[in-house]
């Protein structure tokens, strides 16, 4: 039995701000198993609180505003490649 909270009622825009928040870099290249993965992890450490990751990813984006925009880019198009039907099927 999975402890792993389900990510089926995410959209990708919720996915990507997951993503955004993990370790995961664009130039590790990961592969679709380890973007899931990393966005579990992510889902598991919020506790699947959403308002937690939107105010980390704004924290985000004040403390680093000229890396904000190209890594919300990679994360939007990593997670579209990763759950290429739109939302995340766990």
């Amino acid at each position: 039995m999975s402890t792993t909270p389900s990510t089926t009622a995410l959209t990708i825009c919720d996915l990507a701000r997951l993503l955004f928040t993990s370790r995961l870099q664009a130039s590790d290249h990961p592969t679709p198993e380890q973007v899931r993965a990393a966005i579990d992890e992510r889902l598991c450490a919020w506790g699947a609180d959403c308002g937690t990751c939107l105010a980390s990813v704004a924290q985000e984006a004040g403390d680093h505003p000229e890396a904000y925009a190209a890594r919300m880019r990679w994360a939007l198009d990593t997670v579209s490649r990763s759950y290429p039907h739109g939302l995340a099927v766990v």
